[in-house]
């Protein structure tokens, strides 16, 4: 586990991120004094640097053996700067402690913005500028490096807010990079959280693994922003729950707007326009989703020039929820094994 980490730290010759002693990692956190949260990845406290900026400290879990998802993560954004990437400002590798110093977001995840109850509720334009933010990010993975970057888990969780609400993809544990030229990339296990991962990653026969698969996160993403609840929740004992993006398109294509309460026209063009984008996204085919530079555009256009797409797979009453549930087991177990060996 030491000599993987070891060996590719010797070999990244241009990274930009600051290696720390695990004494100074405890200096910063007063001894991991504050905690931030917690989660499968490990611990995250709050931090300060000498310069007096707050950072975020993540302890990785020791429980990934050979310490590929600390790899995965400083290969990846310790290599590029983007205003909707989060910052890797620094890494601590001491025996079998390894952490991830970021630069600190105060408003935390998305996830808490859009589903929380006590949550502020963020208005429909600012909605827009944070999704607007999160696909300029995915698209500058994607093109706006040497080589692409697939994210594989793009989900509220993974978007972080600064002070000002903007948007910044973060958590690379489970990213790849491949050459801009490969259209089809290899995996041997499915990568990413069920209800966000695209559904070529479990069903070989719709296409190829590709960048499209972030695209239909982002999707899924999108949708949720937008309505402010699970597109799905496979485990609900109740079959005959609605399949949120199902609804939407049926509801377009009955020539009907979607009803939101309190909100005045341009809010409505708004969200019309994103529920569209979203439908785009998430189409079956990775084929008849457009590129994240497609997304872009569409979202900065006017709604008026978009084309409601065919109707989203509706993964549907009792086989198909239980064939969800089965397939979320197997890439939960399929995401660990992964993680545990490298590619």
């Amino acid at each position: 586990m030491y000599d993987n980490v070891e060996e590719f730290l010797q070999g990244q010759n241009n990274l930009m991120p600051i290696r720390y002693s695990l004494s100074e990692i405890k200096k910063m956190t007063k001894g991991f004094r504050e905690r931030l949260g917690e989660g499968g990845y490990g611990k995250v406290f709050t931090g300060t640097l000498r310069s007096g900026h707050l950072v975020a400290v993540k302890m990785l879990s020791q429980s990934k053996a050979n310490g590929q998802d600390f790899i995965n993560e400083v290969a990846t954004i310790g290599r590029i700067h983007h205003v909707n990437i989060v910052q890797l400002i620094g890494f601590c590798v001491h025996g079998s402690k390894r952490a991830l110093i970021y630069e600190f977001m105060p408003n935390g995840s998305l996830n808490k913005h859009i589903f929380s109850p006590e949550a502020n509720n963020l208005s429909y334009e600012k909605r827009y500028d944070i999704a607007l933010g999160v696909a300029r990010g995915i698209e500058y993975l994607h093109q706006g490096c040497d080589m692409q970057i697939l994210h594989f888990d793009i989900k509220p969780h993974n978007i972080l807010l600064d002070e000002n609400f903007k948007p910044k993809v973060s958590d690379f544990g489970l990213a790849k990079l491949y050459p801009v030229e490969d259209s089809i990339v290899p995996l041997t296990h499915a990568r990413g959280t069920f209800g966000y991962m695209a559904l070529e990653m479990l069903y070989k026969n719709i296409g190829g693994v590709s960048y499209k698969a972030d695209v239909y996160s982002f999707g899924m993403l999108l949708m949720e922003m937008v309505s402010r609840r699970k597109n799905l929740n496979v485990s609900t004992e109740h079959l005959s729950q609605i399949y949120f993006p199902t609804w939407v398109y049926d509801q377009f294509h009955d020539g009907k707007n979607i009803e939101i309460q309190d909100a005045t026209e341009d809010e409505r063009k708004l969200c019309k326009k994103m529920m569209i984008v979203a439908l785009w996204c998430i189409q079956l085919k990775p084929s008849d989703r457009p590129s994240m530079n497609k997304v872009v555009k569409m979202l900065e256009g006017d709604v008026e020039c978009l084309q409601v797409p065919l109707k989203p797979h509706q993964p549907s009453p009792k086989r198909e929820i239980k064939d969800a549930r089965d397939n979320s087991n197997q890439a939960s177990s399929s995401i660990q094994s992964d993680q545990s060996s490298l590619t």
